[in-house]
C-alpha cells in the first residue's frame, strides 16, 4: 500500500459551513493525512462553525477517520468570497453587525491575516457556491442572481489563488487547489438552476485557465465532480433524495457516494501521487457521468 502522507502541508479550507457538507469531510480526511487546517469561512457563519469545533454534542463528527484523532482547526478566518477587497463592500454590509465584527472579511484580509499565521499554503479547498434562485429555471433567472452565481461560485476560485499566490508560489513539492463541482456543469439537472449550472461550468474551465496560467508556479489545480449528496446546501435544490436514488440506480456502481469519498479523492490529488495531475475534472460519482440513460 502506498501511504498518503501530507505531513508539513498547510491547507486552507473554504465552505465550511456545518459537519455534514464535503468541506468538512474533505478537512477531516486532509488533517488525517497529516495535513495544518485553516478554515475561511462565510462571516455569517463563524460563530456556528467555532461552536461545532468545540461543543461536546459535535465531538462524534470530529472524529478523524483513519483512527487519527480528531479535528484540530488552527484558525477560522472569516471570509465573504464575494468580495475581493473592502473597497467592493456595499454599504448595506459594511453596516451589518454581523459582517464589521469581523474587521476586514473580504477575501484580500483573509489573506492577510493568513500570511500571518503562516509562511506558506500548500493546499487550498475552494467548496463555495451559491445564488438566491436555485429554484428557479434558467428562463426565470434574474440578471442579478445569475451574475451572482457566477461571482460567489466561479470567480472565486480566480479570487482566492491570486490572493493566496505569495503563500503558494515555488512551494517544496509544489502547491494545489482543488474546487467541487457537479454534473450540472456538463448536462441539465432538474431543479438546479438560478445560474448554477453555468457557474459549475464557469468553474470548470476556470480551473484550467488558472492551471496552464500557475503551472510555472509549481501550482496546480483540479477540479472534483461529486455526485449528489444530501449536504445542507443541496437541500435546497429540490428533491435530494430522489436525485440520490436516480442517480444510484443507475450508475456503474449502483449506490451512493460517500462524502468521505471525495475526501480521499481530494487528498490524492494534492499529495505527491497526483504531481502530474492538474487542468483535470475527476468524477467522483460511481460512474454515473459515463450513463447515456
Amino acid at each position: 500500500m502506498i501511504p498518503i502522507d501530507l505531513t508539513g502541508k498547510t491547507a486552507l479550507i473554504t465552505g465550511v459551513g456545518d459537519n455534514v457538507g464535503f468541506a468538512w469531510h474533505i478537512a477531516k480526511v486532509l488533517q488525517a493525512a497529516g495535513a495544518k487546517l485553516y478554515f475561511a469561512v462565510h462571516p455569517r457563519l463563524v460563530s456556528i462553525v467555532d461552536s461545532i469545533l468545540e461543543r461536546d454534542a459535535d465531538a462524534e463528527s470530529r472524529i478523524l477517520p483513519y483512527g487519527k484523532g480528531n479535528l484540530r482547526v488552527e484558525k477560522v478566518l472569516p471570509c465573504d468570497a464575494g468580495f475581493d477587497t473592502l473597497a467592493d463592500v456595499d454599504e448595506k454590509t459594511k453596516n451589518d453587525k454581523r459582517y464589521s465584527k469581523h474587521g476586514d472579511f473580504t477575501i484580500e484580509g483573509m489573506a492577510k491575516t493568513l500570511s500571518q499565521l503562516t509562511p506558506g499554503l500548500d493546499i487550498v479547498l475552494h467548496a463555495i457556491a451559491f445564488t438566491p434562485e436555485i429554484k428557479n429555471q434558467a428562463w426565470q433567472t434574474s440578471r442579478a442572481a445569475y451574475l451572482t452565481a457566477l461571482s460567489v461560485s466561479s470567480y472565486s476560485l480566480t479570487a482566492l489563488l491570486r490572493a493566496c499566490l505569495p503563500l503558494m508560489e515555488n512551494r517544496p513539492g509544489g502547491a494545489c487547489a482543488v474546487g467541487l463541482s457537479y454534473l450540472g456543469g456538463d448536462r441539465v439537472i432538474p431543479h438546479y438552476g438560478g445560474g448554477m449550472s453555468t457557474a459549475k461550468a464557469a468553474l470548470q474551465i476556470d480551473a484550467k485557465q488558472l492551471a496552464s496560467n500557475l503551472g510555472p508556479k509549481g501550482i496546480r489545480v483540479n477540479i472534483i465532480s461529486a455526485g449528489p449528496y444530501a449536504s445542507r446546501a443541496a437541500k435546497a435544490i429540490g428533491d435530494i433524495g430522489q436525485m440520490i436514488d436516480h442517480a444510484a440506480s443507475r450508475s456503474p456502481l449502483p449506490r451512493a457516494i460517500d462524502p468521505e469519498e471525495v475526501g480521499t479523492a481530494t487528498a490524492f490529488l494534492c499529495s505527491p501521487l497526483a504531481s502530474a495531475i492538474t487542468g483535470q475534472v475527476l468524477y467522483v460519482d460511481c460512474g454515473y457521468n459515463v450513463m447515456g440513460v
